[in-house]
């Protein structure tokens, strides 16, 4: 079973999460942030990673810790479930639609954690959200997983669709990249050994 399971508490935040990398989308979101609840929900369905994240932040001061440690949790959790990684694909990329907007992600797992991302908002919150924030979840989620992660939007309008075509990118290229390749057997997918 590639599980993970990382409880993490400071003064600002106290969040559990675990993940199942080999389930069907399941979800138990609670984070306080409405519009992030729906970016992780639809991470789970769209990954088919089971995904629980319970978040009590200090939402009385704004979202930036809830969703920063929340992506920390979330990488610290997905590094745990992927133990030596032997076997996986390791690279994958997408291209996501999402009504006017279109969406490059692409995923290497490989130990050496990096972020490029080319997303620009024309808004500056979605409802009470601010857009700034995803930027924030996939440095946090990326670094702490271990993982080098591009993500560009190529165009778009809408912030909504910009911020979902992000996340559903993510979710679809880490579905690719996770799985188990038969011809790799129980190698890494390295010449060195390891990742």
């Amino acid at each position: 079973m590639r599980s993970g399971e990382v409880k993490r508490r400071t003064n600002e935040t106290d969040i559990a999460v675990s993940l199942l990398i080999d389930g069907t989308g399941k979800a138990d979101i609670a984070t306080g942030v409405g519009f992030f609840d729906h970016m992780l929900d639809l991470f789970a369905r769209h990954s088919l990673v089971d995904l629980t994240v319970k978040v009590k932040g200090d939402t009385h001061i704004d979202y930036h810790h809830s969703v920063e440690d929340a992506g920390i949790a979330m990488g610290e959790a997905l590094k745990q479930a992927l133990g030596t990684k032997k076997g996986i694909r390791r690279y994958a990329d997408v291209h996501l639609p999402m009504d006017e907007t279109l969406t490059r992600v692409a995923v290497d797992v490989s130990g050496r954690p990096f972020l490029v991302f080319r997303t620009e908002f024309k808004a500056h919150k979605i409802g009470t959200f601010d857009t700034e924030l995803v930027r924030e979840f996939f440095q946090a989620f990326a670094i702490n997983a271990g993982i080098t992660l591009h993500v560009e939007t190529l165009y778009g309008d809408n912030a909504h669709h910009i911020a979902e075509s992000c996340f559903k990118g993510l979710a679809r290229a880490l579905r690719q990249a996770l799985d188990v390749d038969p011809r790799e057997g129980d190698r890494v997918p390295s010449t060195k050994g390891a990742l």
